[in-house]
This record gives C-alpha cells, structure tokens and sequence, in this order.
C-alpha cells in the first residue's frame, strides 16, 4: 500500500476557455471539478497503474463533502479528518493552446486537535505502508514543523518517506531525514542560496546535494523539459527525453506524476537509473493530460524507451 498525505488537499476546478484576456468577461466552454491537491493526484495516477492506495488529508465545509464524494466515487480509499473549516478549491483555467493559468486558494485553518487527529492517522498506516508520500503546501494552523514530524513519525515505522513541497515547508522538512525530496528547480535553488555552483547540470546536482547534506537521503530535482537530475547514496544521474520527444501541453500535474512513479519504482525496489526513466516518461504522458492527476498511458509507454539516462560525475 501506498499512503498519501496532502495536507492542504482541495477541490480543484478546471475551465477551459477559447482565450484567457485579463481584464474582460470570457465565456467558459467547459468546467470540471474533482477532489485535488499533490498527493491526490499522486494517488489517482498510482491507483490508475494498479497500486492500492490510501489518501490521508484535511477535509470541511460543502467542498470537503465533495472531494470525499468524489474520492468515494473514483474508489480511492480516503482517510480524512474532518474540521470546522472550508476545504479550500484551486482554479485552473485552459485556453484553446493548452496554455494553464493556476489559482490558488490559501487553504482553511487547522485546529490543534485536528492536526492531532492526522498525526495519529499517519502513525496508524505508516507501518502498513510501502511508501509515504507527503506533498504540498502547509495550511494555515499546523505547526511551521509539520513535515518533519510527519517525516519522523513515517521513518521510526520503517516506511520509505517522500517529500515534495517547497519554501520554508521543504527546507524545516528536512529534519526529519525523509528518503526523497522532489523539489523543481525553482523550488532547489530557493533552497540553496549563497553559492557559487558549477555551470550546467553540474551545478543542479551540486545544489540537489546541498539538500542531502541536510537531511535528505536522496534528492531528485525536476527541470520540466529538460528531464530531472538525482543525487542519492549511490550516484547522481540526469534522465531526460531527447528533444525529438518533448510533449506540449499541461505541465500542473507533471511533478505530481513523477512523485508517484518514484513511490511505485521504491515500493518495487528499482535501481536509480529506473525509477528516473519511469518519473521522466510518466510526468511527460502527464504533461499530454488537461487534469492534473491524469496521465496518457500510450504517450508514456511510447516514451519509457527513448528516455536517456547519464551518470554525473560528481568531481566535475
């Protein structure tokens, strides 16, 4: 089983528009609404390649009773914690080019005693679980350490632990050792300021590094079409497409994707060089999509092959 922990969880509508025109009234030609946040769309593509999974978050008000609907409906096992709040929604809007404009609502406020109420939730799967995987952004009301603990509390079951979030959220996470941290690249060098790194792909993986010496046991950055770089205990790697194979579209759920094939890859036990090629190919079939949490499974199986995988020399 797969555990997924979305703390600041919502109910994500999507509009798709002709044209997105600041400052003028635009017709919507579709809506579509369903239960998201990262580690729901980590789940609903984990689910989607056929592994049992279990959605742990926050949920209140008429948008929580729908995003527990529509988890019901989908059959993804949810675990919620219900709380006076109003779950919150994001807006993503889609015009005819594929182009995605996001907004994000900032989330309800937690109370102590449902913050308590979801400790005690991860504490009771963590050690049923194959992987964690704990995504986004932090809600008003939890502590400022939330990921670590949960982190911690994941760890001391025996259960792998992946992280992706970012700002302050990502740098205090790393306390608590989690196994994997997925940052993009914005998200790595926000995290690693103050240096004059090397050049080129280099200078990524001395950066993904950075973040191992602080905490983390293995970092995998994501640089949208330019592949993903890792630096783990055994090596770091670049996996990328070549550019023949680039895929337009949607990027919102592309990292989301790329989490749930590391999850799958760890849970299976794959080498490195593997599970990079899987995340690479998956969060492009993902990209193809206009639903984050949705991926094209014959994009993905077309490109699995031609993913190219290289070792980084770590001495330059």
């Amino acid at each position: 089983m797969i555990v997924t922990v979305t703390l600041n969880i919502a109910l994500d509508v999507t509009y798709r528009v002709a044209a997105l025109s600041p400052g003028r009234s635009i017709r919507v030609n579709a809506v579509d609404q369903r239960a998201g946040g990262k580690g729901v769309n980590v789940a609903r593509v984990l689910h989607g390649m056929g592994h049992e999974v279990t959605v742990v978050g926050f949920a209140g008000g008429v948008y929580g009773g729908t995003v527990t609907a529509d988890l019901m409906a989908e059959q993804l096992p949810g675990d919620l914690v219900p709380i006076a709040g109003q779950t919150r929604r994001t807006v993503t809007v889609v015009d005819a080019a594929g182009e995605a404009t996001v907004l994000l609502e900032p989330g309800p406020v937690i109370a102590p005693s449902e913050w308590a109420g979801l400790v005690t939730r991860v504490a009771r799967l963590a050690p049923r679980a194959d992987v964690v995987v704990l995504s986004g952004s932090l809600p008003p009301g939890v502590p400022e350490d939330a990921y670590a603990q949960l982190v911690s509390t994941v760890r001391s079951a025996g259960a792998p632990a992946i992280l992706d979030t970012s700002g302050g959220a990502l740098s205090r996470g790393l306390a608590g050792r989690p196994s994997v941290v997925k940052p993009n690249l914005d998200e790595l060098v926000a995290a690693t300021p103050g240096q004059d790194w090397a050049p080129g792909w280099l200078g990524i993986a001395q950066r993904a590094d950075r973040l191992r010496a602080a905490g983390a046991e293995a970092v995998v950055a994501s640089l949208g079409r330019d592949g993903m770089i890792a630096t783990t205990p055994g090596g770091w790697w670049h996996a990328r497409l070549p550019a023949p194979h680039e895929v337009r579209g949607n990027p919102t759920g592309a990292g989301d994707a790329a989490v749930a094939a590391l999850a799958a890859g760890i849970a299976a036990r794959c080498s490195w060089p593997e599970l990079l090629a899987d995340a690479v190919a998956l969060s492009a079939a993902a990209v193809r999509h206009d639903l984050a949490g949705s991926v094209d499974s014959a994009v993905y199986q077309d490109l699995l092959g031609h993913v190219q995988v290289a070792e980084i020399d770590a001495g330059g």
